[in-house]
């Protein structure tokens, strides 16, 4: 069963909002996958749910273009993948994925990158820059547990 829906974010601060609610509500085994283009506020949307998971310090949460994953820590582990790098899920798998899954919630930047690779259980978020800080976020997913992160996520007002 797709479920899916679209969020506005008029500032950084309310796309961080939306983050910590889904951050808030992640367990081990949760895969967030985000497209958008360059600028878009993937990273934006991380630090958020970095906070919402626990993560202590948002000053960590930097996005791995060149380090490919961060890991951070909080009430559960966070693996953070920048996928821009890569060639394909072969480097995804490479990189220990399957392991970060049994460890901890995983989100991916540029999952358009290696989305063969990712479990259909997961919830993809793609960012769509409408204006200067303007944001619309298409949230979809097909299974039970991107519902219930879904469900995380505040109403738009």
């Amino acid at each position: 069963m797709s479920r899916e829906f679209d969020l506005e974010s008029n500032s950084p601060e309310t796309t961080q909002a939306i983050g910590r609610a889904l951050g808030a509500a992640l367990r081990t085994g949760d895969v967030i996958a985000l497209v958008g283009p360059l600028g878009a506020g993937k990273t934006v949307l991380v630090k958020g749910i970095a906070a919402g998971a626990g993560v202590g310090d948002p000053r960590r949460v930097t996005s791995p273009t060149f380090v490919i994953v961060n890991e951070y820590e909080g009430r559960l582990r966070l693996f953070h993948i920048d996928a821009y790098r890569l060639r394909d899920g072969r480097d995804l798998e490479a990189l220990g994925f399957s392991e970060f899954l049994e460890e901890g919630a995983v989100v991916v930047e540029w999952a358009d990158r290696v989305g063969g690779a990712l479990p259909s259980e997961r919830l993809t978020i793609t960012i769509e820059p409408v204006a200067a800080s303007a944001r619309r976020l298409h949230l979809h997913g097909e299974n039970e547990r991107a519902r219930l992160l879904m469900q995380a996520v505040p109403p738009a007002p």
